[in-house]
């Protein structure tokens, strides 16, 4: 396994972690809307953020304890996090990984066809197809190429974003103040949406395991941690925000995103924004590749192998997608969302996230208990 630079920056040590599980968890529904259409906008206003707020604090913490964890093993591709935390029992979180992959891949796809479609009227095959492409061609590259999409990706991310806020309260300001002065403070099951919403993305914790060689120090990976919930977080507030001018009709959008730039009506925006999706789709979906190409060339190597070549790692994205954009065509990206989303939360909830504020807090309180992955056979 590579090791990181010798004299990582600080961009390197603090924000590349939290910039790479942004990238991880934007994915299909979070940069077109629809997942905070499923789990917040039925809060109201305040609970929707207050469900984010929520959210981002558990992404905090399992960020720091997965990153703290994950460099006193000294692992970092999936399958030795999980050797480490679970012993035997790590094939359990290999089972669920496949399918957290399956859906978040066929729900990347299926929203790429959507947007190609809504936005420059090609056949749904061909948005699905472009993405599929652009994912092979990254991961093929390797982690090097792999981090400078995260980093490129994120400035343009943020920067859409930030405009997407300042022309939604340009155009309708009013109708989002007076969303949010006319909502009830937060209650009902806002805290069900927002820890279910928490618990399948925060799994984007062990998928960027490989960004995090760069780390020198535990101070460093619990800093990187509680850094990396806010950068996750801060566009979806911004977006949430912006629907809560069409609240509650906004909710049954199935690309809200699409929906909020037809209202503000600003052809060449529309168009820049529909990119930065694709181009978050792309993130979201070479980070989730790239762990599957991360977890093969660690096992190859610890058997005295070469590292995956870009051939190699081509030919799996490749296979990998293939499977996947058929089960979005197939199913659609609501339905995908709604149900498949909720099934992974407690999935991972178990294999996951409960373990690790056990079984990780105790090896982290004891780490000369605690083998480093390379004594491992």
């Amino acid at each position: 396994m590579t090791a990181g630079a010798a004299n990582p920056s600080r961009f390197q040590r603090f924000l590349l972690p939290g910039f790479a599980l942004k990238a991880v968890i934007i994915g299909g529904g979070y940069a077109t809307g629809r997942e905070l259409a499923e789990y917040f906008v039925p809060s109201g206003p305040w609970g929707g953020l207050a469900a984010m707020l929520l959210a981002t604090g558990i992404w905090s913490l399992v960020a720091a304890l997965t990153f703290a964890l994950a460099r006193q093993f000294g692992a970092y591709d999936y399958r030795a996090f999980f050797k480490g935390l679970l012993g035997p029992g790590w094939i359990a979180f290999e089972a669920a990984y496949i399918i957290f992959v399956i859906l978040i891949l066929a729900v990347f796809g299926a929203a790429a066809a959507a947007i190609g479609a809504a936005t420059f009227g090609w056949p749904e095959w061909v948005g699905a197809l472009l993405l599929a492409v652009l994912i092979v061609a990254v991961t093929a590259r390797g982690t090097g190429v792999v981090e400078q999409m995260f980093k490129y990706v994120s400035i343009l991310l943020y920067t859409v974003y930030a405009l997407f806020l300042i022309l939604a309260l340009a155009r309708f300001g009013g109708p989002i103040a007076q969303g949010f002065a006319a909502a009830p403070p937060p209650s009902g099951d806002w805290m069900a949406g927002g820890v279910t919403y928490a618990s399948y993305n925060i799994v984007g914790a062990v998928v960027i395991l490989p960004v995090l060689r760069h780390l020198t120090s535990q101070r460093d990976a619990v800093v990187a941690g509680l850094i990396a919930g806010p950068l996750s977080m801060l566009p979806a507030v911004l977006f949430f925000v912006a629907m809560m001018a069409f609240y509650p009709a906004i909710g049954a959008e199935t690309l809200p995103s699409d929906f909020l730039l037809r209202q503000m009506n600003v052809p060449g925006f529309h168009i820049l924004f529909q990119v930065m999706i694709l181009a978050a789709l792309l993130e979201s979906g070479a980070g989730a590749v790239h762990a599957i190409n991360e977890r093969i060339s660690g096992a190859v190597e610890s058997r005295g192998r070469p590292a995956l070549g870009a051939g190699a790692r081509a030919l799996i994205g490749a296979a990998i997608l293939t499977g996947c954009m058929f089960v979005a065509g197939e199913i659609g990206l609501v339905d995908l969302i709604a149900s498949g989303y909720r099934f992974l939360a407690w999935l991972f909830l178990a294999v996951f996230v409960v373990p690790l504020l056990t079984l990780g807090t105790w090896r982290l309180l004891r780490p000369a208990s605690v083998p480093h992955m390379e004594a491992l056979p």
